[in-house]
Order: structure tokens, then C-alpha cells, then sequence
């Protein structure tokens, strides 16, 4: 949602009590104030829930007054997966304790984990008040944007809740997971429940009708709590020269053979995802493949293969290089190009193509023509990983793994076998999208 935000104007609830439910994962500007949901925020009152620029979950009230402030000591900056905050109060609660509840994937935080200022007995917040704002995303002056991916918010007017009301725990994986079906009869006046999943982000679907305005473009994808998909690894960016966006779709910048990996770790199975690239040409090389772990020192994976640690990159000049020469004579060409890559780690074969041919004569269903790589059991890590470089820095990289966009711009209509994705060519048969059902599936 960087950039983009939601916003709606209260009519008068309840000041004392309420709800908040959402999902997050996210994405990058990590070390700076990030806004989840705001009200007031103007003439010096406002309630504000925030990441702040110690990527704690910060949750502050100010109306004059009265100070309410809790979060965790906690750092929340984990890019591959969903979380999930609430966040309960009830000022009306005799116990100080009780006044507000902070969660996190369904356990309460309390004691020494927490920093907190509880309000005072009866203290009314500045949220549900009448014509004040609330804003999802961003805070009231357009800034403060969060960076990430958001879904499934509920805020609950007038009722302290747990979490159990949003989501439980898997009977098989013991992971936190949303609930199915709600069990909320009503949200309350300035209660809303935001999807978030539809071409139309700020739809109120609790029954209550507060629907929200858009400031800017959100991009919906096909991710989800329920179906985590793979995006690109802002804590894995060994020299910190690129610049990832888009819920870190998008990488650009560079200037070393050092890549940026995605979030999702391969040891066998057949997976596929595609790379819009701005440029595809140059004697100096960009590159699109798999590394057996992000980069260190002196450690460039395509090229110099050190130790264990591999990686098999197709470059912008033309040639795979996978510690030596493996290929040479694939597609190059001014101009915006896409890039497909198909691993398959059950006979360690590899595979890309280019503007929907794959090079080389390869046929991934036949396994015919592709380019052998090392088992993933041979390498350090026994993983390995989508990766990307630009040692040519003059390139923008908008990567797919399915979750339906190159950057803001629609993907495509091609699904994988399992229905799962969405591209701007063909998937091979037999080849899936990255995320965790098709893991689950195939992995």
C-alpha cells in the first residue's frame, strides 16, 4: 500500500471501547513511522496505530489530557510472512490492565514484553468521534504511508474482543490462521470490515455501510493469510544497493553481481514465475535465476560459485553463467522484455524464457534441452532461491511470482495446474506459482 491509503469521516460511537483486527506483511521501510489505522490526527487529538521507527506496533492516544500509549518491544519487520495485530480496549474496565489488550498471532503480549501507559478509568479515546477522519494506511495528511500488504482489517465499535473472534490456531500446523466465518452480529457505528480482496479496497462488507475512499492506486493482489506468496527478500540485499517497491515486487538499482533473493526457499518440486524487465541488453550483465543464498562478501553466486553455494543466472548479454559458461545466444533486446523461469527440482533441471519462448530449444514438460544444475542437497544452505542482479544499474525489474502484477500493471490471465496465479504467459505443465498452498501441494 506504499503511497496509497483509505480514508472515511465517524459519525459519533463509542469512545471508550473497541476492536481492531488486521493482517500485515510487510514490505520495506523498515526504521521509519508507518500508519495502520488513524483517527482524529488533527488540532492536537487523534488516536494513531502505527509501526514506528523502532518497527515496534505502537498504539498512542493524545487528546489533551490523557495519554494512552502501548506497543511491544518487538521488532515487526519480518518481509516473508503475515502477521496478525489486535488490539481491545476498554477504558470502562476497574482493573488497569483489562483497559486495552495488545495481540499478536492470537497471544496476548502483557508483562516485561510491553511498554505501556494504561488510560485513565472511563478516559474517552479520540476514536469513533464524530466528523473526525479515519484513515487505513496512511495517516491524515497523506504521509506516513505503510509499506506492504494489508488484509482483512475489522474495527468493532462499542466491544472489547479477543482474538479468538478473528482466528485460530491450525489443528495441523499449530499456525495462526484467520477465521472462516465471523461471528460478529454488529460492528457498531463506526465499525467496518475491509476485505480488502476486491477492485474496490475500502468496501465495507460488515453490514454497517462505512466504505471508504481511496487516496491513490492500492494494488490487489492474489496474496492472502490463507495463501502467502513469495515476494522479494528486503533483509537479504547483502550491499543494500537496490530499491525494492510495490510490496517488494519491484527492485531497481544495483551496481554488483550480489542478488536479491525472494522470500521462499526451493528443495524440490516444479515452479515457474516471470520477470518484466525494462531493458534487456547489455555487455555487463543484469541477471534472472536461482542462488543457493543471498550474497556475501567476495561471494557473487552466478559467477563465482564459491564453496557450496551455487546459483545459474541468465544475463542481459545473452549468456547463462553458472560459475562458467553454461549457455550463450539467448534473446536480448532494448525495449521491455519478460522473463520466465522454470526450475525443476526433481530431476535438477532449469530453464527461462524469453518473451514466452523458452531459449535453447528447452521444453520444460519433456525436460528436453534444459540446463542441469546442482541438487539442492549438494549446497550449503540445501535450498534454493529466485534471484536477481543488476550490476547494470539502468534497469527496473517487476517481478511475478503469480500474485497477478508487474509492479502496479495487471499480469495476465494464465494460471498454473492448481488455478493457482496469474501470467503473462503459459505456465508450463506441470510447474506451480510460489506460494505456501502449492508448497503444501508440490513442495
Amino acid at each position: 500500500m506504499a503511497s496509497t491509503g483509505l480514508s472515511r469521516t465517524c459519525t459519533q460511537g463509542n469512545n471508550k471501547t473497541a476492536t481492531l483486527s488486521v493482517w500485515l506483511k510487510r514490505a520495506g521501510g523498515f526504521g521509519s513511522e508507518q500508519y495502520i489505522l488513524g483517527f482524529g490526527l488533527v488540532a492536537g487529538a487523534y488516536t494513531q496505530i502505527s509501526f514506528n521507527s523502532s518497527d515496534n506496533i505502537n498504539v498512542y492516544n493524545f487528546s489533551g489530557g490523557g495519554v494512552l500509549d502501548i506497543r511491544s518491544y518487538a521488532k515487526r519487520r519480518d518481509p516473508a510472512a503475515w502477521l496478525h495485530f489486535c488490539v481491545a480496549f476498554d477504558s470502562s474496565q476497574n482493573t488497569e490492565s483489562n483497559r486495552i489488550k495488545y495481540y499478536i498471532n492470537g497471544t496476548q503480549v502483557t508483562g516485561s514484553d510491553l511498554d505501556v501507559n494504561y488510560p485513565a478509568l472511563n478516559a474517552d479515546c479520540v476514536f469513533n468521534n464524530n466528523g473526525q477522519p479515519c484513515t487505513v494506511g496512511m495517516n491524515n495528511s497523506s504521509s506516513g504511508y505503510y509499506n506492504g500488504s494489508m488484509a482483512m482489517m475489522e474495527w468493532v465499535d462499542g466491544l472489547q474482543l479477543d482474538p479468538t473472534y478473528f482466528g485460530s490456531f491450525d489443528s495441523a500446523s499449530g499456525i495462526w490462521t484467520p477465521t472462516a466465518t465471523s461471528t460478529i452480529s454488529d460492528y457498531g457505528v463506526n465499525g467496518f470490515k475491509l476485505a480488502m480482496d476486491t477492485s474496490t479496497p475500502g468496501a465495507d462488507t460488515s453490514g454497517k455501510g462505512n466504505t471508504f475512499t481511496a487516496s491513490g492506486t492500492p494494488t490487489l493482489t492474489q496474496g492472502n493469510p490463507q495463501n502467502n506468496w513469495c515476494n522479494l527478500n528486503s533483509l537479504e540485499d547483502y550491499y543494500q544497493a537496490t530499491t525494492l517497491s510495490n510490496g517488494n515486487t519491484t527492485l531497481v538499482g544495483g551496481g554488483s553481481y550480489a542478488p536479491n533473493t525472494g522470500t521462499i526457499g526451493l528443495t524440490k518440486g516444479k515452479w515457474y514465475w516471470e520477470t518484466k524487465v525494462s531493458d534487456w541488453q547489455s555487455s555487463n550483465g543484469s541477471a534472472i535465476g536461482v542462488s543457493s543464498e543471498s550474497a556475501t562478501a567476495g561471494n557473487y553466486e552466478f559467477y563465482n560459485q564459491s564453496g557450496t553455494n551455487q546459483g545459474y543466472g541468465y544475463f542481459s548479454n545473452g549468456s547463462v553463467y553458472g560459475g562458467a559458461t553454461l549457455a550463450t545466444g539467448y534473446g536480448t533486446g532494448a525495449g521491455t522484455h519478460y522473463i520466465g523461469v522454470a526450475i525443476d527440482l526433481d530431476n535438477n533441471k532449469i530453464a527461462w524464457s524469453y518473451d514466452g519462448a523458452f531459449q535453447g530449444s528447452a521444453n520444460p514438460v519433456t525436460g528436453a534441452n534444459m540446463l542441469t544444475i546442482a541438487a539442492p542437497s549438494t549446497l550449503a544452505t540445501g535450498t534454493y532461491f529466485p534471484a536477481f542482479t543488476q550490476k547494470d544499474q539502468t534497469k527496473t525489474f517487476n517481478v511475478n511470482f503469480g500474485e497477478g502484477f508487474f509492479g502496479t500493471t495487471a499480469a495476465g490471465t494464465n494460471a498454473d495446474d492448481n488455478g493457482q496465479g496469474l501470467f503473462a504467459y503459459d505456465v508450463p505443465a506441470g510447474y506451480y506459482a510460489l506460494n505456501t498452498k502449492n508448497l503444501e501441494a508440490y513442495g
